[in-house]
């Protein structure tokens, strides 16, 4: 590792939305690096447009060249390359299949699994749809829904999709309101026979996108392992969400 380069990558990124403008001095002082180096190194990186200085206040800020990179970066992001390393780490760390589902109108759209390998697996391919009202991954999108989208669901019908579908009006109700007061979803075999999920709901700027799900085999994944997974969930929820919001990420 060329030192002086880390140094260097070091100071950029000293430069946030809560601290935008440093002098040199302040940096020097935060860092770690002496006076004479951290000058050479702004010097440089000015000489550079990564940063620019203000003539009055002799303080630096971010410059063109950090826009331009930033930019390129942004036109090249994909959204589901972003976000698929956090569900892998939720599949490693828990041996099941994971899944980011999202709203799409008045339905649930899955927009990327991960799968564990050498492992007995169900079927879930990106790309699917799926009723609001169906399991975990959706219920937990519907739960948070205005009162008037989720009357539209109801009036829509509830059809069976196994023989363990919600299909009770009552049921359903009952249903969203433990899903708002516990923070989570949990289903048994209803859109997928067999197949329990756990999952909780995605937000952004306030509002439900989506949902995380871990799902797997009933023989392997019960409810006797969802007091260890939870955690791992809330923490794989707020990766995504601080991407999301870092980003600007609109998920479609």
């Amino acid at each position: 590792m060329l030192k002086t380069v880390h140094q260097a990558l070091e100071i950029l990124k000293m430069f946030t939305k809560e601290k935008p403008v440093w002098g040199g001095r302040e940096l020097s002082n935060a860092t770690g690096i002496n006076h004479t180096k951290i000058y050479r190194i702004l010097e440089t990186l000015e000489a550079q447009n990564f940063l620019t200085k203000d003539t009055e206040t002799k303080k630096y800020s971010l410059g063109f060249a950090v826009w331009e990179l930033g930019s390129i970066m942004y036109d090249q992001l994909n959204v589901k390359e972003l976000i698929r390393p956090s569900l892998a780490r939720l599949t490693e760390k828990t041996g099941e299949s994971t899944f980011l589902t999202i709203l799409d109108g008045k339905e649930a759209l899955t927009l990327e699994v991960v799968e564990p390998a050498n492992k007995v697996k169900f079927s879930v391919s990106a790309g699917s749809r799926a009723p609001l009202y169906v399991g975990a991954s959706y219920r937990s999108i519907l739960a948070y829904m205005p009162d008037e989208a989720i009357e539209e669901v109801i009036a829509g019908g509830l059809k069976a999709y196994t023989d363990r579908t919600m299909t009770s009006e009552i049921e359903l109700r009952n249903e969203l309101a433990t899903i708002r007061k516990r923070g989570f979803a949990i289903s048994h075999g209803e859109y997928t026979e067999d197949v329990i999920a756990l999952a909780m709901p995605l937000f952004h700027e306030g509002r439900i996108v989506g949902s995380i799900t871990i799902s797997g085999p009933a023989y392997r994944f019960n409810e006797e392992r969802f007091d260890s997974c939870l955690p791992l969930l809330r923490e794989a929820i707020t990766d995504i969400s601080e991407k999301m919001e870092r980003y600007q990420i609109v998920l479609k």
